[in-house]
């Protein structure tokens, strides 16, 4: 991976951009090509799996998990990272992870369903980010990869997500929460996890209500975060190697003090 260098979005960055939905024609698929399209007009090199038109297999297999083959008892952890620290990952995973090593950011494009994403991309990151590689322990070193120590550190990561909800649902007071909290797996429990700087993620409610003549509004919101993606500041999550934490990764009863919930891991 590329250093990150804030305040200089002049200097070319590679960015992968991930997207899942299967109809090339969505709502989904054409801001993926607009915004692919305002990055390389930064000067940016713009990587790209459409999970959908790779036909990506997003299930965890004792066949895909190890090209070689298993056999007796899967342990997908275990076995995960001795493919990938012996070189035996399937193709199909290993080209995935080159990107991202290439990658100085990650955006990651998903219509929301059910409050999450679809499976086709939860399975991009259960068979891409095996242990060795995205987390675990360095295996000279012993040293724990994550959060502050994670081996994406440095990378920055957005979401791009289309929604059904209205806006006042995703706030505060909203009845699917605010981001933070909605989306708190994704950006703190991946991209932050595994070393990566979360971004606030870009939402566009009542999706389904998108019209042609409002698609060119929809597409300057878009760009414009795009433009400042290696400007703008990541969401202040905690680090977890630096006191704030027990060793049972609980905070110190000195550290927020009469907070509780996901909130408190943020450091404003």
């Amino acid at each position: 991976m590329h250093p990150s260098h804030l305040n200089q979005n002049t200097e070319p960055r590679t960015v992968l951009w991930v997207s899942a939905h299967p109809e090339p024609a969505s709502l989904t698929a054409s801001l993926a090509r607009s915004g692919a399209q305002t990055l390389r007009e930064q000067g940016h090199e713009v990587l790209t799996s459409d999970l959908y038109a790779m036909g990506w297999d997003a299930v965890v297999r004792r066949d895909n998990l190890d090209r070689r083959g298993l056999t007796g008892r899967v342990e997908v952890t275990r076995h995960g990272r001795a493919a990938y620290l012996e070189d035996a990952l399937t193709e199909d995973v290993a080209r995935e992870q080159d990107k991202l090593r290439r990658a100085d950011a990650l955006v990651i494009q998903f219509p929301l369903w059910w409050y999450g994403m679809p499976a086709i991309l939860k399975g991009w990151f259960d068979r891409v980010f095996v242990s060795g590689f995205a987390f675990g322990s360095d295996p000279v070193t012993g040293r724990r990869l994550r959060f502050e120590q994670g081996p994406f550190r440095g990378m920055r990561a957005l979401a791009v997500i289309t929604a059904g909800d209205r806006p006042g649902a995703l706030g505060p007071r909203g009845i699917s929460g605010p981001p933070t909290e909605l989306f708190y797996g994704l950006l703190h429990g991946t991209f932050a996890y595994t070393g990566m700087s979360a971004l606030q993620p870009w939402i566009l409610p009542s999706a389904d209500f998108t019209s042609e003549e409002g698609f060119s509004a929809v597409r300057d919101s878009l760009a414009t975060r795009l433009k400042g993606l290696f400007d703008e500041e990541p969401i202040s999550y905690r680090e977890q190697f630096t006191g704030d934490y027990t060793e049972d990764w609980e905070l110190h009863p000195h550290v927020a003090p009469g907070r509780t919930g996901l909130a408190a891991h943020l450091c404003a």
